[in-house]
């Protein structure tokens, strides 16, 4: 089996890959920004005083965390119309993301949470702070360094997960690959391209998000300049 590299086909398609990265991107970007506003109620839900409420998000968050993503976009999105909710694929897309990994940063939101030390809990009672002005004014903004870590890693997973939407028909990066694959019978160099272009994605990201926490540290004087 011989392999052949064509670069007049690579400057073909690239602009096509392009244009589907920046869809990648926007995907990326509104999936997390939903896992994180929905993380953070999950996480909240779970510390309320009604134990029926806190047991029900407990074990929807351990259901989401332990079933595939790609059956969660497939279940939005062909099942939701039975029940009369209809939805195009980049609304089922964004939703089974967002909700998948809102489930995973719940998690990272949590132990964040439990990080903060319990004399900060003392003083807000002490001081009679309200619930609301205990977890925004007070914990959340101490609980959020030490979740930065694992907030960054899911970033990228979002990232590298993005593909699984070329199931249900979003037109992002793999899904154009595989179409560009299909209509001129090469698989090669499309998706060596992909590679390449998430590999220029992620590892920017990830070092931008080690930088990010660095500073976030050092501003809050959780870790001595060097």
């Amino acid at each position: 089996m011989t392999f052949s590299w064509h670069w007049n086909f690579v400057w073909e398609i690239l602009p096509l890959l392009l244009r589907a990265t920046l869809n990648t991107i926007i995907a990326s970007v509104l999936g997390y920004a939903i896992a994180m506003v929905l993380g953070l109620v999950l996480a909240l839900a779970q510390r309320t005083p009604w134990r029926v409420l806190t047991w029900a998000v407990r074990e929807a968050v351990e259901f989401i965390r332990s079933t595939p993503l790609v059956l969660q976009i497939f279940f939005v999105f062909y099942v939701f119309p039975q029940f009369g909710i209809r939805l195009s694929p980049w609304t089922s897309g964004m939703i089974a993301i967002g909700l998948h990994y809102a489930s995973y940063l719940s998690e990272v939101y949590r132990a964040g949470i439990e990080g903060v030390p319990r004399g900060q809990w003392e003083a807000c009672v002490a001081l009679n702070l309200s619930t609301r002005r205990t977890y925004f004014g007070i914990v959340i903004p101490q609980a959020l360094p030490i979740a930065l870590p694992g907030m960054g890693n899911y970033l990228v997973g979002i990232l590298k997960d993005t593909p699984m939407l070329s199931v249900i028909g979003v037109a992002e990066l793999m899904h154009t690959a595989n179409a560009i694959g299909s209509e001129h019978y090469r698989y090669l160099e499309p998706y060596t391209l992909v590679g390449l272009i998430f590999l220029a994605l992620s590892l920017p990201t990830a070092h931008l998000i080690r930088m990010f926490e660095v500073w976030v540290r050092r501003a809050l004087g959780m870790e001595k300049a060097r």
